[in-house]
């Protein structure tokens, strides 16, 4: 029998059949636990997207501007692309990286063949075999092309610099494949460039129609330019695509994605 002193005085006594208390949980309500989520989530998204504005390499960076002495990166060819219908900050990207040019005037809206937006490049990192006169974006992904695609390249795996550039020209007011019907080129519009070779320091001249295709330094070399300017041009065909490109690289800025 247990002795009534063994008994704390705020224990009571409980009668036969009742069920002990329990303490009841408040739950919460889903629109607060939705909105709790939705506050995480937006504060976890906006400190990644700090981190990466503030911590990624430029030319990884889309929110970073463009600019001819960064490397090629993942967001490169969308900066240029971005660059279409923007001509301040195009000839601000010129002008910064000290590109020399001269602006035309606008062609009468609706003609076929027509300069917009163009220039006739007077001087780049290095003089062309012909006058171009090409839109903002091209100049400006032709230059980002010369300093850190083919400049390069030619350094690393012919050891001798790029003295100059061959090229067939740029503005061209016809069809494509010179035809009387069909698709207007994009060089109508001075939205595309052609490059039949370089001449280096060390007085080599290297073209796709000697070169293209043999095992040699210089064939290596412009098969490696072809694939990394499929970085920063819409379209880039060669001797590979067919036979009116045996001799030269088109490079433009058009609508599509070929890379031959």
């Amino acid at each position: 029998m247990t002795d009534m002193a063994d008994q704390s005085p705020f224990q009571h006594a409980r009668t036969p059949g009742q069920k002990p208390e329990t303490t009841r949980k408040r739950r919460i309500p889903r629109r607060v636990k939705l909105i709790a989520y939705l506050v995480t989530a937006s504060v976890t998204g906006a400190a990644t997207i700090w981190a990466f504005d503030h911590y990624a390499p430029p030319q990884h960076n889309p929110m970073r501007p463009l600019s001819i002495t960064h490397p090629v990166g993942a967001a490169t060819y969308f900066k240029i692309m971005d660059l279409q219908g923007n001509e301040t900050a195009c000839f601000a990207v010129l002008d910064e990286a000290g590109i020399q040019y001269t602006r035309l005037e606008d062609s009468d809206p609706g003609e076929n063949c027509g300069l917009y937006g163009a220039a006739t490049l007077n001087r780049s990192m290095v003089p062309y075999s012909a006058t171009l006169q090409m839109t903002c974006p091209l100049t400006t992904a032709l230059a980002i092309w010369e300093r850190q695609i083919a400049g390069p390249l030619s350094i690393e795996m012919l050891g001798s610099p790029v003295t100059r550039i061959e090229t067939y020209g740029s503005f061209s007011c016809r069809r494509m494949y010179g035809r009387t019907s069909g698709r207007w080129s994009e060089h109508a519009s001075a939205n595309a460039v052609d490059i039949m070779g370089f001449r280096l320091a060390d007085g080599r001249l290297i073209t796709l129609e000697k070169h293209w295709g043999t095992p040699t330094p210089e064939g290596e070399f412009l098969a490696e330019v072809r694939d990394q300017s499929c970085r920063i041009f819409s379209i880039v065909l060669g001797p590979d695509y067919n036979a009116a490109h045996k001799d030269h690289f088109h490079f433009d800025l058009g609508g599509g994605d070929v890379c031959s």
